[in-house]
């Protein structure tokens, strides 16, 4: 017979070309995919996933589906996929769920946080999971207030990159905060559905009123507008994550410490004390 079965996955994307398969190039799909067929060779492998990961953007609590005919117990895939996935691969549970369940369309929402480091000098422990802003200090009231103003159904296509396939940029902002915690600036934006390149095109703007270079008004008047020409920065990819996918109903038994993306409390170096 065959079953569907849901996984739980994280990855560190610098080295994937984004989530989804394409010609000669290494995305997590593809490596997912041959690693499946490798252990359930009876049929042709599909692994679908909650949400498409940009390249160079992580996940802590992708989710994602495929059917299999092969004799492995459901609860052996993880141990089973996870000896043969590279390290920056790692399936944390998987789980029999019913075929008409899917990891994309039974979703509720999908949650994404993204790091920003705004200390005043470089840090190479940072520097493949948040975006170095170092020029002046992010004003986070500004930004909370421009993030509150996103939540609801709206239509975002001033944040919808070119390619897209969608008929329509509306989707529903559930949720949105902004944290500091002495120089990592963390946003977490959760939302029924994401544009292709939302988060990071919204951040390019974002950082943008938190360094005073762009006024409230005008945040709120390029999106409200949908003028998306005047949306020109994109926040890079590293410093954004999937760290959760939400379902009406309780899929997986862990769902609580999936969120491994970590958050960092840097301590203020005083120069004047060596």
């Amino acid at each position: 017979m065959t079953k569907r079965i849901a996984i739980v996955i994280q990855y560190d994307g610098l080295g994937f070309r984004g989530w989804q398969n394409q010609k000669d190039s290494i995305t997590v799909q593809g490596v997912l995919e041959e690693k499946i067929a490798e252990l359930d060779p009876f049929r042709p492998v599909k692994v679908i996933a909650a949400g498409r990961t940009d390249s160079g953007v992580h996940a802590s609590g992708q989710v994602a589906h495929f059917d299999s005919s092969g004799p492995i117990p459901i609860h052996k895939w993880t141990s089973a996929l996870n000896g043969r996935l590279p390290t920056s691969i790692q399936v944390l549970e998987a789980v029999h769920v019913p075929r008409d369940w899917h990891a994309c369309y039974s979703a509720k929402y999908r949650r994404y946080r993204y790091s920003l480091f705004n200390g005043s000098y470089p840090n190479i422990f940072l520097q493949n999971i948040s975006w170095h802003r170092y020029r002046s200090r992010l004003d986070i009231n500004l930004m909370k207030q421009a993030l509150n103003d996103l939540l609801g159904l709206h239509d975002f296509s001033a944040f919808q990159k070119a390619g897209s396939n969608r008929s329509n940029a509306f989707t529903t902002v559930q949720d949105v905060s902004i944290c500091r915690q002495g120089d990592i600036v963390t946003v977490e934006i959760q939302a029924s559905g994401f544009l292709y390149g939302m988060v990071r095109l919204l951040m390019g703007q974002l950082v943008a009123v938190g360094e005073k270079r762009l006024s409230l008004e005008k945040f709120r008047n390029r999106w409200r507008q949908g003028l998306r020409s005047e949306v020109k920065e994109a926040a890079p990819p590293k410093g954004l994550c999937l760290i959760r996918v939400g379902y009406e109903e309780k899929i997986f038994s862990k769902e609580k410490s999936f969120d491994t993306f970590p958050t960092f409390a840097l301590p203020k170096f005083d120069s004047s004390k060596d």
